[in-house]
């Protein structure tokens, strides 16, 4: 984890099966043979996290070779993960509970691959402590990620999450700061095979 103290650790979700993809997501990679998990690891840590925890779930076992092999990159497999990103977000949140040091986690997933390291980086640049963010990337005003959670709402974030529900009721309820990223990219998620995808 990280050695810095007040750091942010980004937690990648990619342990659904992705049954519209016909293949789990981290297992995608893109027309030049890369994952994107090995993408979106790297986009998170050229935005300014300090480590990556990378939740995985459906097809772990072939998922986990393509997480870079690196220090500050780890792997968890969230055993509920069937029952949607609000278990994945859960199994995450709690492995990242155990460094003190980490002051916020930078929540991402890997069907973002065109997630451009700038987006990472606005939403990261919160002046003053960390631990109090509350933040989430918006585009268009149309709610999306990355979303930047300080130490002091997980918590009360995990005491919310189950199955399916993912964090955007509780975004919504503690006011959550808009961070509009439209000017950098569209936001949206890659669920379907299309081009350049295998």
């Amino acid at each position: 984890m990280s050695d810095r103290a007040g750091g942010t650790t980004g937690l990648l979700l990619a342990a659904g099966a992705g049954t519209r993809m016909g293949v789990p997501k981290a297992l995608v990679r893109d027309a030049g043979g890369r994952p994107w998990v090995t993408t979106a690891v790297d986009t998170l840590l050229a935005g300014g996290c300090d480590a990556v925890v990378v939740v995985l779930g459906a097809s772990a076992r072939e998922a986990r070779p393509l997480v870079p092999d690196r220090p500050s990159v780890r792997t968890v497999v969230a055993s509920a993960w069937a029952e949607g990103m609000g278990a994945s977000l859960a199994a995450g949140l709690a492995v990242v509970r155990e460094d003190d040091e980490t002051a916020s986690v930078l929540v991402s997933l890997v069907d973002l691959p065109d997630l451009p390291v700038a987006a990472v980086r606005r939403v990261l640049d919160v002046p003053g402590d960390r631990r109090r963010a509350l933040r989430r990337a918006v585009h268009d005003g149309r709610p999306g990620h990355p979303v930047l959670v300080g130490r002091v709402h997980w918590g009360p974030l995990a005491a919310v999450l189950h199955g399916d529900l993912g964090a955007g009721p509780y975004l919504r309820s503690a006011g959550a700061e808009r961070v509009e990223c439209g000017d950098l990219w569209d936001g949206h998620d890659h669920d379907r095979p299309g081009p350049g995808r295998r």
